[in-house]
């Protein structure tokens, strides 16, 4: 007699796990088109730096803007809970890991202040530069106010969960739909790995997802909870609900691979998998300016109750311009993003991220170990 089945698991590929096949014909790098658009907002990179404390305060917000990428400020972070962010930094960084967790919990128990809130958006905008801002579902109410009467760009509405039902007997909750209607500006909300979910999101009206639970170098949610799918099935699936919601809408909701890519082949394997922009952290905390100094650490990592997320350090490598643009100093793929991306398009005949999206990735358990036994320290015979 059959057995009847319980569940039915499906087979689900991370970025080590697949790689692009190249294609047909070739394009010259310098001639792809890689802008972004969210809203009525265009960047000349679809890079967004995350909205880590370690990665973007107010001067790397400038900076990479004038670079043409988004970065995102934390606005539940040290930069609006403290006058001297700085100081409380250089606590984390020379903080003993034995008594981390502690720490950041003491660290990031402080109230926000929302007139910091407001002097760190007036500052990126003074400038020149765009802003963006993430808060959490529970204290968007109150802070959407002061985010947008300090002429913020962008709200980017981020936990490490989210869906446009959300169930509790507490009090109303966020309402996507509302939000949206109600600000003028672009709102980005995240995070989500489903096509259901995600097609359920951008059915409130928002500007753009963000698709990634628990890939971070930073980040132990996967440990601590089990939860999560790996980047490249997430950004699949996600990608397939944002063309289904294109052509049940005419709009065009943007998704943005959020974590899990460690150098440029990674980035590059998100985008042939349908992500229009990837959100990037550790490898923006390991330049020169960041904030971090050579650490990193998640935004969940603080939490009251379940810490879920650790301090790392990942080091201080080059400047952002190197970083982004070049010319690079290493060889593990973690310089010229840029340059990385325009590459790999031209190789797969592709002129734009839409085209990108059309590139075959196979499963190839292989790729990054094939024939590399001398770069991975392994002893060869003759």
């Amino acid at each position: 007699m059959a057995k009847p089945k319980f569940k039915e698991l499906r087979r689900c590929y991370g970025f080590d796990e697949v790689a692009i096949m190249p294609g047909d014909i070739t394009v010259n790098p310098d001639q792809t088109d890689i802008e972004l658009t969210i809203g009525n907002l265009k960047f000349d990179v679809p890079i967004v730096a995350a909205a880590m404390d370690a990665v973007t305060d107010v001067n790397t917000a400038i900076q990479l803007s004038k670079m043409g990428i988004l970065a995102v400020l934390h606005g539940e972070g040290v930069q609006t809970k403290y006058d001297n962010p700085q100081e409380i930094l250089d606590e984390i960084v020379h903080a003993p890991q034995a008594e981390m967790a502690s720490i950041l919990q003491k660290i990031y128990s402080a109230p926000i202040k929302e007139d910091l809130l407001a002097k760190r958006i007036e500052a990126i905008k003074k400038a020149g530069a765009i802003c963006a801002v993430s808060v959490t579902p529970a204290n968007t109410k109150r802070l959407v106010p002061v985010i947008t009467a300090a002429k913020a760009d962008m709200l980017v509405v981020q936990s490490t969960v989210t869906t446009a039902r959300h169930v509790s007997k507490s009090y109303k909750g966020l309402v996507l739909s509302e939000l949206c209607q109600s600000i003028p500006i672009p709102v980005i909300v995240g995070n989500c790995v489903s096509y259901s979910a995600c097609l359920e999101i951008m059915r409130e009206g928002v500007a753009g997802v963000l698709i990634g639970i628990g890939p971070g170098a930073a980040c132990t949610s996967r440990q601590v909870l089990g939860v999560g799918v790996p980047q490249v099935t997430a950004t699949l699936d996600c990608a397939m609900a944002r063309d289904t919601y294109f052509k049940e809408s005419g709009r065009y909701v943007p998704i943005i691979t959020d974590g899990g890519m460690i150098n440029g082949g990674d980035m590059c394997k998100a985008f042939a998998s349908g992500a229009d922009a990837v959100m990037l952290g550790s490898i923006f905390a390991q330049a020169k300016e960041a904030p971090g100094k050579g650490y990193h650490w998640g935004m969940s990592t603080p939490s009251p109750v379940l810490p879920r997320g650790t301090r790392i350090r990942v080091g201080t490598t080059a400047n952002l311009q190197q970083i982004l643009f070049g010319p690079t100093s290493v060889t593990d793929g973690t310089q010229n993003l840029v340059g990385a991306l325009r590459t790999a398009m031209g190789f797969c005949g592709a002129s734009t991220i839409k085209e990108f999206h059309n590139a075959e990735v196979v499963v190839a358990p292989s790729i990054t170990t094939e024939g590399k036994a001398w770069q991975r320290g392994m002893t060869c015979s003759s």
